[in-house]
């Protein structure tokens, strides 16, 4: 089971996203997780190696399992560990090798194209603190089959 961290950084009623070129959807900055390091080294890391920020003291926000499928046969499964942060140092970089970073106003996430799990992550975050729990199973085309969230949020 591969192991994936991810960050959420929220300043001045913003966050932090990167959009993806393949599907042109956004998505949290983040990526696998290296041997022998913490899961709070590897968010730390990744957002770093992404944005060029390094986020101060991220907090958990969520822990999943994503299970892809193909016509309902297994095809892989990750665990991910999804942080969020409200200070940061550095500056924000020019290129960034997975795709394009930009600010978005909280007021429109809404209305962006990311995966469906994501949304209902983003979702949670915004209006809540309490650490999310979750399960999604996705085709290969990452159309959402199922999830499950605890809390549960509708």
């Amino acid at each position: 089971m591969q192991r994936v961290t991810n960050s959420i950084l929220r300043h001045d009623d913003h966050i932090l996203l990167l959009k993806k070129p393949r599907r042109g959807w956004y998505a949290f900055p983040g990526g696998k997780m290296e041997r022998n390091e913490t899961i709070k080294e590897s968010a730390i890391r990744e957002f770093q190696e992404e944005t060029g920020l390094t986020l101060i003291d991220p907090d958990v926000a969520g822990i999943f399992t994503f299970t892809i499928f193909e016509d309902e046969s297994f095809v892989q499964e990750w665990m991910m560990f999804t942080f969020i942060c409200e200070t940061f140092t550095g500056e924000l970089t020019d290129h960034c090798l997975e795709g394009e970073l930009e600010w978005v106003p909280i007021s429109q996430l809404h209305q962006l194209p990311m995966a469906a799990g994501d949304k209902q992550l983003l979702n949670h975050i915004v209006h809540s603190n309490e650490i999310l729990y979750g399960s999604f199973s996705y085709t290969t085309d990452y159309d959402l089959l199922e999830s499950r969230l605890d809390p549960s949020r509708p």
